[in-house]
């Protein structure tokens, strides 16, 4: 039988590493989204950047019912149908030849990290293992990728790090120049970073990252996580700079809100993952292959990648106009529907203020760190609701500036 809970029961059985907000949201239905209360919110932050769709959309529930109905899981002792049709779309689809599906963009990571070290070890021997990264980075929640992100915070306090990971500071080629060495087996980059305050890489800087990579034979990794699918306007972002990496991350849009995960590389890097080298259980689950199958139809059209766009920009403004009145922005930047509003110095530090503000005015937003405030809605969402999401979120800066 089914239980009533509230929000206070998540103080009584869940372990305590999340502070979820004081809501419970039961249905959603486009970029609309209800609690159990019945009110209703304008969905600006899409799960973390993975409701493409927005909620219940017709092409993903159709594929999740429809799939459900044939297979749900078979092992990866055996493939299956939805699996080999997304990874031959994503090969059509970009730089590509090879992908690995997993379950989470942190489990796509710790693929690409050891994928790098064993092509690097078995190419040039065991002191090329060296991996690269950026402070403020952010590649997932593993041992392993919680260490080459470039956030302490997440890594202190577990004991010894793995270790040949170095940081050094995002879009700074001379940084990057002084660290590369012949050691070096990788250097992964966001081409934008998300949860490090919705930062997008310089062109100039990719290009000098790819050229030194190549000079000093280690491979160049992009975390595409949360700015692939479309998010970034294209359907993965190192198509907006014209950069090609050697490996992609990719997941949160990928599943549409299924979990489902993925690694691309080419082929001759990906064969240096032989039989039993890596694998996961779930990875390349049907139910959720078929789900980002539709998700990859729908997105990966003109018009879609064009509405991202155009939704960019009503987004931008709106915000601009908030900031031009209220002076609690002093910068909107990011890419494509992964938009930042970085907070006036007036008011560093109280981006989840902003969140707490926007909630109570029926809209959803996010934070990347304690100085923006982060949208990343449905790639979808109707203008409409953009108009009356940007509404409520106004009137929350001008309550939250009366207190």
């Amino acid at each position: 039988m089914n239980q009533t809970v509230t929000r206070a029961d998540f103080d009584q059985v869940m372990v305590p590493n999340y502070a979820p907000a004081d809501y419970i949201p039961v249905r959603g239905e486009g970029a609309r989204v209800w609690d159990q209360a019945g009110r209703e919110y304008i969905d600006f932050a899409g799960g973390i950047a993975v409701n493409a769709l927005g909620h219940a959309h017709p092409a993903l529930v159709k594929a999740l019912t429809e799939q459900a109905s044939k297979i749900w899981h078979v092992s990866n002792s055996l493939t299956n149908e939805p699996a080999l049709r997304l990874a031959k779309k994503l090969v059509a689809a970009t730089f590509a030849e090879r992908v690995f599906f997993c379950n989470s963009g942190a489990e796509a990571n710790e693929a690409a990290f050891k994928l790098a070290r064993k092509y690097a070890i078995d190419v040039a021997g065991s002191e090329k293992y060296e991996i690269i990264s950026t402070t403020n980075s952010f590649h997932g929640r593993t041992f392993f990728t919680v260490t080459v992100g470039g956030q302490p915070k997440y890594s202190d306090g577990f004991g010894p790090r793995p270790q040949g990971v170095k940081h050094i500071p995002y879009n700074d080629v001379a940084a990057l120049k002084a660290a590369i060495s012949d050691k070096t087996a990788a250097v992964v980059v966001e081409p934008v970073q998300g949860e490090g305050g919705v930062l997008p890489a310089d062109k100039a800087y990719l290009e000098a990252v790819r050229a030194l990579c190549d000079q000093h034979g280690a491979l160049l990794v992009f975390d595409e996580v949360q700015t692939g699918v479309g998010r970034s306007g294209s359907l993965y972002a190192y198509m907006e700079y014209g950069v090609t990496p050697d490996i992609l991350t990719s997941a949160k849009s990928l599943g549409g809100g299924f979990p489902i995960g993925a690694m691309l590389t080419t082929e001759k890097i990906a064969k240096h993952f032989g039989v039993g080298t890596h694998g996961s259980t779930y990875g390349g689950n049907p139910l959720a292959c078929a789900v980002a199958e539709a998700v990859i139809d729908v997105v990966n059209t003109p018009e879609v990648l064009a509405g991202i766009r155009a939704k960019h920009a009503r987004f931008v403004s709106q915000l601009n106009a908030i900031a031009a009145k209220t002076g609690v922005f002093s910068e909107v930047r990011g890419m494509g529907l992964l938009i930042g509003a970085v907070l006036a110095d007036a008011y560093k530090g109280r981006a989840k203020d902003f969140m707490t503000a926007a909630a109570k005015a029926g809209v959803m937003v996010l934070q990347a760190g304690p100085d923006v405030v982060r949208f990343a809605p449905s790639l979808v969402i109707a203008d409409a609701d953009i108009d009356e999401g940007m509404a409520r979120f106004a009137q929350a800066v001008d309550t939250l500036l009366a207190k």
